[in-house]
């Protein structure tokens, strides 16, 4: 369950990361801590890595603001990171970097006869997401996809 203070973290932490060229990733709030843990993960845009320097540039940034409109009153700690590699494909620049790694899909209901997948990603679309299984090309339909997560089982 998403804590709900962060939409109104998220709508707070965004801009400051666009201005800085990083992206919010993600954000929770550990209340189970004391004091609890507000983390925030960014991603640079702009490099192949995200960097520390990146990392300490978005927790001072964010810190002043959130300082400034109190939506937090008590004590709590800051983190900003970075997200590190996730194997479960989820954005577009996911699904461009990876592309040519070995995934398995997940589909909500049998597709061909099968719920799940594995081969090489090819792309994503609008409508499908394709794969080369084999050397031959295969397309699922988008909305049945559940999960695409990268693999290191070789092919059926």
């Amino acid at each position: 369950m998403v804590h709900p203070l962060i939409p109104k973290v998220l709508d707070l932490a965004a801009p400051v990361a666009e201005h800085l060229g990083l992206d919010v990733v993600d954000a929770v709030f550990q209340t189970n801590h004391s004091p609890p843990i507000l983390r925030i993960d960014v991603r640079n845009s702009q490099a192949e890595d995200t960097s520390l320097q990146d990392c300490e540039q978005m927790s001072q940034a964010l810190e002043t603001i959130l300082d400034e409109t109190n939506l937090i009153p008590d004590a709590y700690v800051l983190e900003v990171s970075s997200p590190g590699i996730s194997s479960e494909l989820t954005s577009e620049r996911d699904f461009l970097v990876f592309k040519g790694f070995m995934v398995e899909i997940q589909l909500a209901e049998a597709y061909k006869n099968r719920q799940t997948w594995l081969g090489q990603l090819l792309k994503r679309d609008d409508d499908y997401v394709y794969l080369s299984q084999k050397g031959k090309p295969t397309k699922l339909p988008r909305e049945l996809v559940q999960t695409v997560q990268l693999s290191d089982r070789a092919p059926e």
